[in-house]
């Protein structure tokens, strides 16, 4: 089931080979001039420089083969060359048919599906989640919907950070602190059951522990025992962690949650743990890890790197698993687990010289193939200084909060545009959340992930322009105008295309395929928010232009009412492939 612009690019590098040119040149895309065109091809340039002749008898002879194609109205040779395709209306009435009935909507599966993990979120355990973790959460919750949907095996995983040295510096902050006596006992046990630590606890704690560290070396020393014995076995500090991991996961998953973001796996770096060990010997027996001033590490530097890539660090000189470890044995665990062909990183950009090492190494040991293992860097969030989203006072600001942030701005939008103030107090609360998702979203994922945006939440948060809350507008104004034709007992029909507004609104709709099939090859979900914007946009013009319950002949208002269903189908896939709900009214 082409769609039209892959359709005509298959006629036109048909001529183009009856001619005797390569068929590549027959590459059509949609006009850059739309008022005199839907769509248009160059090749006729690029051939004529291959085989020396002129352009425009080159198109000539390419547009006499294609001017009998019936689905088109006409195809013209514009300038030096270029060829320009013009749709017939029944063409276009086909193919919005053919999207109308169509469940997906026009977008299809990939042929070749994958096992694919993707990883993303990555907070550590016993911090709270702040807006850093923001943009790997609504990426990636993307990303994996986009997968998911074009028929890939996909597992979500958190990754959480919950085996390092956090936890040691933890434990040695609360036993300074005389809390958690029970647990600090060198003995089997039992343990209390009831954590002696709250988030709040933690939130607390750590900061202080961190910055402690840095200026008390004994303090610092003191923690790395710690952590040591932590992931030696340590039976009191294994019970310790247990609680800082469950109070912290509840506190996460209230987090994700707010956000629409979920998981099939909740693993953490102590779940690769067990798989250190061995690892370590395997990749010391293949000559990998070697010493290195009392350090183990594997040399993953290249001969054509353009900078030298530092080695990766496996064991520290006190014999600590480091990070880069812990990377490495969750990619042997996700093989052995999910036997992933593909494995999505969806971190900070900052990380790449990281996950580079960590690559390298695990396709050395031969735990991955070349090509299997990809890092999706984003840039940051930024505030109006052009730096690292910050609070008033300078500090993290906590995800949470930042919520919370946008839920206040999405109250007061509504109540500014006078929408849902007679709805119940509840379902009031529920559209401003889903207000406030779609603005944080949108605002994130209309951009290309490998950039930095600034954070703008009076922009984000208007109903109007190229934002989430004027997506959802659009969106629930298409549920109103159907309910309300429900209710009059019109039904829809064959679409029959035939003003320039509904020729609009059908190419805009036809071009969904192409924008699903960027954003899956390019890992990008901006392709598809940007199509989302041009369908809400190409509504709205339609809407003005050809009025749909008011039409008065008997196959209008059934064709029109069919492309409201259609292009509100469309609207709502690419909405939930982004993560973001959409209410029944406002």
């Amino acid at each position: 089931m082409s769609d039209l612009k892959t359709a005509l690019g298959e006629a036109a590098a048909a001529a183009f080979a009856a001619e005797g040119l390569s068929a590549e040149f027959g590459r059509v895309t949609a006009s850059d001039r739309p008022d005199l065109a839907d769509f248009q091809c160059n090749g006729a340039l690029a051939a004529a420089k291959a085989a020396k002749a002129n352009p425009r008898d080159i198109a000539t002879r390419v547009v006499e083969r294609l001017k009998t194609d019936p689905r088109l109205a006409s195809v013209e040779i514009a300038g030096p060359g270029f060829i320009n395709f013009k749709l017939a209306d029944a063409a276009l009435s086909e193919r919005a048919n053919t999207l109308a009935d169509d469940p997906r909507a026009g977008s299809e599966t990939v042929a070749a599906q994958r096992r694919v993990v993707v990883d993303y979120g990555g907070p550590n355990v016993a911090k709270p989640m702040h807006v850093g973790h923001l943009r790997a959460s609504i990426i990636g919750e993307s990303i994996k919907r986009l997968f998911r949907y074009r028929g890939d095996q996909v597992w979500g995983d958190a990754h959480f950070g919950d085996w390092g040295f956090q936890m040691g510096l933890l434990i040695v902050a609360l036993g300074d602190e005389g809390r958690g006596e029970p647990f600090m006992a060198e003995g089997e046990g039992p343990f209390p059951s009831e954590s002696p630590v709250s988030i709040e606890d933690l939130e607390r704690l750590y900061p202080a522990a961190a910055a402690r560290a840095k200026e008390d070396t004994e303090f610092r020393d003191r923690a790395r025992k710690a952590t040591m014995a932590l992931q030696a076995g340590r039976p009191g500090y294994r019970a310790l962690w247990k609680h800082m991991h469950d109070v912290s996961m509840a506190a996460l998953k209230r987090d994700f949650g707010a956000l629409d973001v979920h998981f099939d796996l909740w693993n953490g770096e102590s779940d690769a743990d067990p798989l250190i060990p061995d690892m370590v010997e395997d990749l010391k027996r293949k000559g990998l890890a070697v010493p290195d001033q009392g350090a183990l590490v594997v040399h993953v530097a290249r001969e054509d790197d353009k900078r030298k890539l530092p080695p990766l660090l496996v064991l520290s000189s006190e014999g600590s698993a480091m990070y880069g470890t812990t990377d490495v044995a969750t990619i042997l665990q996700r093989r052995r687990e999910q036997d992933a062909q593909l494995m999505l990183y969806v971190v900070d950009a900052r990380q790449a010289d990281h996950f580079e090492q960590v690559f390298r190494t695990a396709c050395l040991a031969g735990y991955a193939e070349e090509g299997s293992l990809d890092h999706l860097g984003f840039g940051t969030m930024n505030g109006a200084d052009g730096k690292p989203f910050k609070t008033r006072a300078g500090g993290v600001l906590k995800l949470g909060d930042l919520i919370e942030m946008a839920r206040e701005k999405a109250r007061a939008r509504l109540h500014e545009a006078g929408l849902g103030e007679d709805l119940p107090p509840a379902e009031f609360e529920d559209i401003a959340h889903k207000v406030a998702v779609s603005a944080l979203k949108f605002s994130d994922l209309s951009n290309y992930r490998g950039t930095s945006y600034v954070f703008d939440l009076d922009r984000f948060t208007s109903f109007e322009g190229k934002t989430g809350p004027y997506l959802l507008y659009q969106a629930v104004r298409i549920k109103s105008l159907l309910r309300k034709a429900e209710g009059e007992g019109a039904a829809a029909g064959a679409i029959a295309v035939t003003e320039p507004a509904e020729r609009d609104l059908v190419l805009t709709l036809d071009a969904f395929e192409t924008a699903l099939s960027e954003a899956y090859d390019k890992r990008a979900p901006n392709f598809i928010a940007e199509h989302a914007y041009r369908v809400a946009q190409s509504f709205s013009k339609f809407y003005a232009a050809c009025p749909v319950l008011a039409a008065g002949h008997e196959t209008t208002r059934p064709s029109r009412l069919r492309l409201v269903e259609t292009t509100l189908k469309q609207l709502l896939i690419a909405l939930e492939l982004l993560g973001i709900g959409v209410p029944e009214r406002m």
